[in-house]
């Protein structure tokens, strides 16, 4: 069988014992979604050297992440679609071409608004590529070898989360050949090209044998009605709120009704709409899909101010800042192989809503420590929350897809999942685009040199309330999950055997 042929099933048969191409292929896939998790990381951890050097706004510096999380999110399920019409090594090569190709725009970009444009190409890029990932593991190992594989994408997911802060803290303290932050971008183009190369000639061809349709209008829709949303909220501070901006937020709700509508008729007429609108039927995931898109509120909001209040507000160099956020990181990574392996199995929901509570009580502390030492605070002082908190999101994030697709019909367990992905991104952009109105919102305008750094830290201390209030409402929501996820059950996708379409790191600084 060549690499293009496929079997009935639409996966090809897997390569033999022996055959090492398939490790080869793995390499590849899994350094891709490394250079993904890592690209995300890295960039927040540079945003206040951006924000000098280029000179970028306020209004900027929210759209070279929300940009990013925005595109991403609206062509994940698109990309996971299209690498089953026309075939996931070929999706995954134009994903990862793309991807390297955006990188460099964003590199060699000349002011911030070809950054910005440059950044959303790199996420409708990453929406290509990333979907691929899982789906060339599940058509290049048999069953049996699939466990250890996905026990290696858990470690790479850990170590993007380690390395990507203290990668961008070096690459911007270093200052590399004059370059500044270019550096953060510019390092995806070897490791990129070299994936093109390797995986052209080392991974196989799969399609899925019956693939829906695309779904072109539901997307559009979908994008319109989050800018609708998201644009004003990013530039209404910088512009006194102006009456367009109510009005556009008004019209957003009236564009999802919308598309509501339309996906319903879609679906009905050809059974391939963008959003699979019986899965709400199921009360656990549609409180998931709510979990998932508060909890991505919360992390958008929380990991830009984080970094602003860190550089900007104390001071401090790239560096010092990405150190201070490692306890955090391996809190996380920790925390998260705990709650799988052991804790989830015997207390069920109980440890997400204990995971919810700890980042709330994680994050009471760090407001009480940052009000009480100001421009003092040590990066020492920081750990004790930053653990907590740490600990708390590890809780959450490795169990979370699994509670909410744990009553899914398994039919729908790949559309369910590409959801679950999509609505958490969308809740990072929208995070983002409220960073506007509860950080920057509270800074005062024309502030002398002086006043910068304690408005950063009180505005910091602020946002920090709002995020606390995210995490109770989170708390509330997971009573509807239910209290054990159903595992192997006939009909309902669970544990292992779901074809998950993309699980994506949280955006760590």
């Amino acid at each position: 069988m060549t690499s293009t042929e496929t079997t009935l099933s639409g996966i090809p048969d897997a390569p033999a014992a022996g055959d090492r191409r398939r490790w080869f292929a793995l390499a590849i896939v899994m350094t891709a979604a490394f250079m993904d998790l890592v690209d995300v990381t890295i960039v927040n951890i540079a945003i206040p050297s951006i924000r000098q050097d280029a000179g970028a706004s306020v209004s900027q510096i929210q759209w070279i992440t929300a940009g990013y999380a925005l595109a991403f999110a609206a062509g994940l399920i698109t990309g996971g679609r299209l690498g089953d019409i026309h075939g996931r090594k070929r999706l995954f090569l134009v994903g990862i071409g793309g991807f390297t190709l955006a990188s460099a725009l964003c590199g060699f970009a000349a002011n911030p608004e070809m950054l910005v444009a440059s950044r959303i190409l790199q996420g409708g890029m990453a929406a290509m590529m990333v979907p691929q990932v899982l789906s060339i593991v599940h058509a290049t190992f048999p069953a049996h070898e699939r466990g250890k594989v996905f026990g290696l994408f858990g470690a790479i997911v850990g170590l993007g989360a380690v390395s990507g802060p203290l990668l961008g803290a070096l690459l911007t303290e270093w200052n590399l050949f004059g370059l500044e932050w270019r550096p953060i971008f510019l390092i995806n183009l070897p490791v990129g090209i070299a994936g093109l190369v390797l995986g052209s000639r080392f991974i196989t061809e799969s399609k899925a044998p019956r693939a829906l349709k695309l779904d072109l209008v539901g997307v559009a829709l979908v994008v319109v009605g989050l800018l609708l949303l998201l644009y004003p909220l990013t530039r209404g501070e910088e512009l006194d709120w102006p009456l367009w901006g109510y009005v556009s937020m008004a019209g957003a709700p009236l564009v999802f009704a919308a598309l509501v509508a339309y996906e319903r008729r879609k679906g009905a007429r050809d059974g391939s709409p963008l959003v699979e609108l019986s899965l709400f039927k199921v009360k656990s995931f549609a409180a998931g899909i709510a979990v998932q898109t508060v909890f991505g509120i919360g992390l958008g909001i929380f990991f830009l101010v984080w970094t602003l209040y860190m550089q900007t507000g104390l001071g401090w160099s790239p560096l010092r800042a990405g150190l201070t956020g490692v306890p955090f990181s391996i809190a996380v990574s920790t925390a998260a192989g705990l709650s799988v392996q052991q804790l989830v199995p015997r207390f069920g929901r109980k440890v997400l809503q204990a995971g919810a509570l700890l980042m709330a009580v994680g994050v009471l502390l760090y407001l009480w420590e940052a009000e009480r030492y100001g421009m003092g605070i040590s990066s020492w002082q920081m750990a004790l929350p930053l653990v907590v908190m740490g600990v708390g999101m590890g809780l959450i994030v490795a169990p979370l897809t699994d509670a909410v697709l744990s009553e899914v019909p398994r039919e729908h367990a790949g559309s369910a999942s590409g959801l679950i992905n999509t609505v958490q991104q969308m809740g990072n952009a929208l995070g983002l685009g409220l960073v506007s109105v509860v950080f920057f919102g509270v800074i005062g305008d024309d502030l002398r040199p002086a006043q910068v750094g304690p408005a950063f830290v009180d505005a910091f201390q602020h946002a920090l309330g709002w995020v606390a209030a995210v995490m109770g409402v989170i708390f509330l929501l997971m009573f509807a999950l239910p209290k054990r996820p159903a595992q192997h059950v006939e009909g309902a996708g669970g544990g292992a055997e779901l074809p998950v379409v993309e699980e994506k790191a949280p955006e760590l600084v």
